[in-house]
C-alpha cells in the first residue's frame, strides 16, 4: 500500500517525529494537486494495488482532503488515513458529515496518539472529539520513542470510543545526520521488556498489538516470542522493507526516515512494482554494507532466513552516513 502525502505541513512538533526534516526542507504551501492524485490513483490502479494511505504533516490540513478522499473511494481504493486526530473546526464538521457513515470495510483511520502528559489542553479535546466521531473506524497508533513508555491512556481511549481492539505499534527510528528521541540499540531489550509486561492486559482487555516495521526479533527473549506469536495468533513480524512514500511534488522515497537520501521523480518508473523493486536494490545494497543495527546480526541465521531484517535501515545508514563517497556502493550515497 502506497503513502501519498497531502500535504507536508502538521500540526504537532513530537520530539521523535522521523519526518520532522523533511516536512522542514519543503515549502509551506506543498499540497498535492488534483492532478497529481488522479496520475498517482492511474499509476496504482494500473499497478493493481487498490489501497491508498493518506498521509502528512496531517492530511486533515489540505483544503480538499474529504474531496479526495471521497474521489479514491469512489474509484474503489480502500483509504486509510493516518492523523493525529486534531482538525480544524470547518474540517472536522464537514469530514464528520461526509465520512463518519463510509463502512470501515472501505475507509479507516489510525490516529498516532502521544501521551496526555506531553500533550496541551487542546491538543487532548481536538483528539478525543475526533475519536467520539471517528472511534469506530479508528486504530490507535503509537510511537515508542523511549524504553520506559506508557500506553494505559489507550485502553481509556479504545474503551470509551469504541477503536478497534488492535494497537498499531510503532518504534521511532533515528534520521541520519539529524538529531531526533529514538530507542537506541543498548536500549532496545528495556523496551522489548516494557511492552511484555503489558500482554497481560493486552489481552484481558482483547487488544491485539501489532508491530509496524523496525522491530528486531533478538531484542525478545526465546519466551517472549512465545508469547508474543500466541498473541497474535501466528502473525508475527520483523520485517524492515520498502514503504513507498509519494510526496505532494510527486518526489518518492523508500521510506521516511531515509527520505532525504534517495529521491526519485514517481515519472521515472512505470509501476509501483518498479518503484518498490528500486528501492529493494537500494536497501539490499545497504544491508550487505551493514546487516542490521547490531553487530550479531552479520552471522545471524534468522536474518539469513529472512525472519527479521535486522532491525531499522536508518540505524545501519548511521553508521557510514558522513562517509566520503566511493568506499561504498554508490548507489549509497545518492
Amino acid at each position: 500500500m502506497a503513502n501519498i502525502l497531502l500535504t507536508q505541513q502538521c500540526v504537532r512538533s513530537c520530539p521523535y517525529c522521523f519526518a520532522k526534516k523533511h516536512m522542514a526542507d519543503s515549502e509551506p504551501d506543498d499540497i498535492l494537486t488534483w492532478d497529481n492524485l488522479i496520475y498517482i490513483a492511474d499509476l496504482m490502479e494500473h499497478s493493481g494495488e487498490m489501497g491508498a494511505s493518506l498521509l502528512g504533516g496531517e492530511p486533515t490540513l489540505h483544503p480538499q482532503f474529504v474531496d479526495f478522499v471521497m474521489y479514491l473511494l469512489e474509484r474503489r481504493f480502500h483509504v486509510n488515513v493516518f492523523t493525529s486526530g486534531i482538525m480544524g473546526e470547518k474540517m472536522f464538521n464537514e469530514a464528520e458529515r461526509v465520512l463518519s457513515g463510509i463502512s470501515p470495510d472501505r475507509l479507516s483511520f489510525v490516529c498516532n496518539v502521544n501521551n496526555p502528559d506531553k500533550s496541551s489542553f487542546s491538543e487532548l479535546e481536538n483528539v478525543r472529539r475526533f475519536l467520539k466521531s471517528f472511534g469506530h473506524l479508528t486504530t490507535a497508533g503509537f510511537n515508542i520513542y523511549k524504553p520506559d513508555f506508557n500506553f494505559d491512556f489507550i485502553f481509556q481511549y479504545v474503551n470509551e470510543f469504541g477503536l478497534r481492539r488492535h494497537l498499531r505499534l510503532g518504534i521511532a527510528a533515528p534520521i541520519p545526520g539529524k538529531h531526533n528521541l529514538y530507542i537506541p540499540t543498548d536500549k532496545m531489550k528495556v523496551m522489548a521488556n516494557t511492552l511484555i509486561n503489558y500482554l497481560p492486559v493486552l489481552e484481558r482487555l482483547k487488544i491485539k498489538a501489532g508491530f509496524d516495521c523496525g522491530f528486531p526479533l533478538c531484542i525478545f527473549t526465546e519466551e517472549q516470542i512465545g508469547k508474543l506469536y500466541k498473541h497474535n495468533a501466528g502473525h508475527l513480524s520483523f520485517g524492515c522493507g520498502p514503504a513507498i512514500d509519494i510526496g505532494p511534488d510527486m518526489t518518492v522515497w523508500g521510506c521516511f526516515p531515509l527520505s532525504n537520501i534517495h529521491k526519485k521523480s514517481i515519472y521515472e518508473f512505470d509501476s509501483m512494482r518498479d518503484i518498490r523493486n528500486y528501492y529493494m536494490d537500494i536497501h539490499h545494497k545497504v544491508r550487505i554494507e551493514v546487516a542490521g543495527i547490531f553487530e550479531a546480526c552479520d552471522d545471524c541465521v534468522y536474518r539469513e532466513e529472512m525472519l527479521c531484517m535486522g532491525g531499522c535501515l536508518a540505524h545501519a545508514y548511521n553508521h557510514f552516513y558522513n562517509e566520503a563517497e566511493n568506499v561504498r556502493f554508490r548507489e549509497i550515497y545518492q
